[in-house]
């Protein structure tokens, strides 16, 4: 296992769902929240707005409001690091509390490409842990799927998480751990 991000490793009882792996290899600084940024329609002309921070209990949030207004519809948070390399890993777990709406999940071999690779899954409203088959996540650019090969399983420098179900609403996400394993 690797640990990508874990805004509970400094509680005594860290995680609401653990990680089953205490070998922990942190990827990045916790608590610095300079690696994330929020990205939303408004870079299009839209109107949606999204935040990310960490809460009272240790975890990050994503949380905001989607607009459909001047063709708008997303709001996503990415988190970039160093080149980390995914040889040898083929999940991807999140553990989250969400709110029962439809996210997706996204990777950036390198931070300046224009596709990413994507795939979507569902919340439900408790702590849960969602597996991603990294070898599954499809090559996307703007919400179009594209006629390229899957994610190859070698490294990123980039990781989002987006909501655009095509409809205005409210969300939240915490976020707990997000790690690497077999």
């Amino acid at each position: 296992m690797r640990t990508i991000v874990d805004f509970n490793s400094s509680r005594s009882n860290p995680n609401p769902n653990p990680n089953p792996n205490s070998n922990r290899t942190n990827a990045g600084n916790n608590k610095d929240l300079v690696n994330w940024n929020v990205v939303d329609d408004v870079v299009m002309g839209g109107q949606s707005k999204g935040s990310f921070g960490i809460n009272e209990e240790g975890n990050g949030v994503f949380k905001g409001q989607v607009s459909l207004a001047n063709n708008g519809g997303f709001s996503s948070v990415k988190y970039r690091l160093d080149q980390l390399e995914t040889k040898g890993f083929s999940k991807l777990v999140l553990c989250i509390k969400g709110d029962g709406k439809s996210y997706q999940f996204r990777v950036k071999n390198q931070s300046a490409d224009r596709h990413s690779f994507v795939t979507t899954y569902t919340t439900n409203k408790e702590w849960e842990t969602i597996t991603i088959d990294l070898f599954e996540l499809a090559p996307a650019f703007r919400g179009n799927k594209l006629d390229l090969p899957n994610y190859k399983g070698e490294g990123f420098e980039e990781l989002a998480l987006l909501i655009a179900n095509r409809k205005e609403e409210h969300f939240k996400m915490e976020i707990s751990a997000i790690y690497l394993k077999a």
